[in-house]
């Protein structure tokens, strides 16, 4: 019996010590649940009027939850008078070993997320990235697909992504594109720039404004290269260039112009 009252004191001394802090774990649980809630409601309709990329919204989402319950947790655990620095020591530990050894990964995730949330590229796009070029697919949190002219498909990291340089082609939506023709010496110049200005004004494809130009490029060894430049969108760029430049030499043989080929001229000497 006498047993019996010890422990029954010692519950009810441990109730009157632990009972209020247990009682305002609870309500500071439940309390800071209803906060979390209404933060992460915010974050979701800041992020839809933001420019972050919808692919990246629940991610952040997601790290922000699982960041604010652990503050949660730790500032419970401190009410109820269980130790936290040994236990922030060992997470800081533990996340510092995970960072060393996906520190790759991490900086594609970084990368990721840098693309999604200043698009310097987007789906669709033609653009030109460590040295290949193509349309972008998709964009992931850690890699860029893209699809290259002859159907190609180019997976890239994002860490290198957003740490080289890029070139879009169709962010301005339009883009020239760039021929040469050769003429030979002795053909006229004005009439051969008529003739390819008449081709480029004849093609639907061609933008009227920028308009489309002619000009001598180069005086080579065996013809006067002309430089072709029309404009256009940059989803029609490889049937403006095949098109131009078979439309191009097409019309200027026929008005008789000669598109020459490289030659030599020999000298004989007769040595007695």
């Amino acid at each position: 019996m006498e047993n019996l009252d010890y422990y029954l004191q010692k519950i009810y001394d441990m109730a009157i010590e632990y009972g209020p802090k247990v009682l305002l774990a609870i309500v500071t649980l439940i309390v800071g649940l209803w906060i979390i809630k209404a933060i992460l409601r915010g974050a979701r309709k800041g992020f839809q009027k933001s420019r972050i990329d919808e692919s990246l919204q629940p991610f952040l989402i997601s790290l922000l939850s699982w960041a604010l319950k652990v503050m949660l947790f730790i500032s419970i655990a401190s009410m109820v008078g269980i130790a936290t620095t040994s236990f922030i020591a060992v997470i800081g530990a533990a996340g510092l070993a995970i960072g060393l050894a996906l520190q790759g990964t991490l900086a594609n995730f970084a990368g990721g997320a840098m693309i999604l949330i200043f698009k310097p590229y987007k789906v669709g796009e033609l653009i030109q990235a460590q040295g290949h070029l193509g349309v972008v697919k998709e964009i992931q949190i850690f890699v860029t697909t893209m699809l290259s002219p002859d159907s190609k498909t180019i997976i890239i990291p994002n860490g290198a992504m957003s740490n080289g340089d890029v070139v879009n082609y169709t962010r301005e939506g339009r883009i020239r594109v760039d021929l040469t023709i050769g003429i030979s010496y002795d053909s006229d110049i004005k009439l051969a720039r008529q003739i390819l200005m008449g081709v480029m004004e004849g093609n639907e494809l061609v933008l009227k404004d920028p308009a489309p130009m002619v000009a001598v490029a180069d005086l080579a060894d065996s013809s006067v290269n002309l430089a072709v430049r029309p404009w256009c969108d940059p989803a029609v760029y490889w049937d403006v260039y095949f098109g131009t430049l078979e439309a191009g030499k097409a019309a200027i043989e026929k008005a008789g112009i000669t598109i020459p080929f490289p030659q030599r001229d020999v000298h004989l000497i007769n040595a007695k």
